[in-house]
């Protein structure tokens, strides 16, 4: 697992090159997500650019589509675009915008609009079921979207109908834009709300790729239910003095900063290749 979690830093230097030029994005929430999802697109999912417009390639949605440069980044990594259209993201005209957008090559729904990401992801799961098909279905979620009702109608729904082909991730940095979530509203009953829902719950080092991988085997393996990932994972993740400021949430970078930023980032870089 060396080459992704080098991989993870690499992706976090191509976020702060977005966020910077575009002059807006949350690049808190971004680098929260980045190991999430850089373990699923390169190690879990079957998912390509020459699958992605099939029946049976599996789906990700990112309910918490404001992290959307982790996933654009992601995505161009894996050449579903090239990597020079990440220079016009949030620009004028241009389809790569500020959330998902199923414009863009990858990008199952348009997201952002928090608390709608689960439902979808059950609505897509029953159908492969109906189907009998092989995909599986993941989303990933904010901790401080769990306060949204939507969230525990979608997770009833999956419960009920034992969707074991689904797996949500709960990117759990403790922070949000107004602050703490335990101080905004309180989460740490999660693990017996998924429960009493009918899901499989599992917990997960979000920043630890090794532990992400662990989680996710055991989650295709689990049948008769639903799985839910809680992973504990650091706003910020990555750049010493961006981690754990709810500050970050929403944020761009100056010309110091970001130097300061790429500098550390491409240490980290090489340190994982040792």
């Amino acid at each position: 697992m060396e080459n992704l979690k080098a991989k993870s830093f690499a992706l976090r230097k191509d976020i702060l090159d977005i966020v910077y030029r575009a002059k807006a994005g949350h690049i808190g929430g971004d680098f929260s997500v980045c190991d999430i999802l850089n373990v699923l697109y390169n190690k879990h999912m079957n998912v390509t650019p020459e699958n992605i417009h099939t029946s049976n390639h599996d789906r990700f949605i990112l309910s918490k589509g404001h992290s959307v440069e982790a996933l654009y980044s992601v995505l161009a990594d894996k050449k579903f675009f090239p990597k020079e259209d990440l220079k016009t993201v949030s620009q004028f005209q241009s389809k790569y915008i500020g959330h998902p957008n199923i414009k863009v090559n990858g990008i199952e729904m348009c997201s952002g609009s928090l608390g709608h990401g689960l439902s979808v992801a059950v609505g897509m799961a029953i159908a492969g079921k109906m189907d009998q098909a092989d995909y599986r279905v993941y989303v990933v979620m904010g901790d401080g979207e769990l306060a949204e009702g939507s969230v525990w109608e979608g997770a009833m729904c999956a419960g009920h109908y034992k969707l074991d082909n689904l797996t949500a991730v709960v990117d759990r940095n403790r922070l949000q834009i107004t602050g703490c979530t335990e101080e905004v509203m309180s989460q740490d009953s999660q693990d017996e709300r998924w429960a009493s829902f009918g899901w499989n719950v599992l917990h997960a080092a979000g920043n630890d790729v090794d532990a992400l991988d662990e989680a996710f085997t055991k989650a295709k393996a689990f049948q008769g239910k639903p799985t839910v990932i809680i992973a504990d994972t650091t706003k910020g993740s990555g750049v010493s003095f961006m981690e754990n400021q709810a500050g970050w949430h929403h944020r761009v970078p100056t010309q110091e900063e970001y130097e300061k930023a790429m500098v550390e980032l491409e240490e980290r870089r090489v340190a994982a290749c040792e």
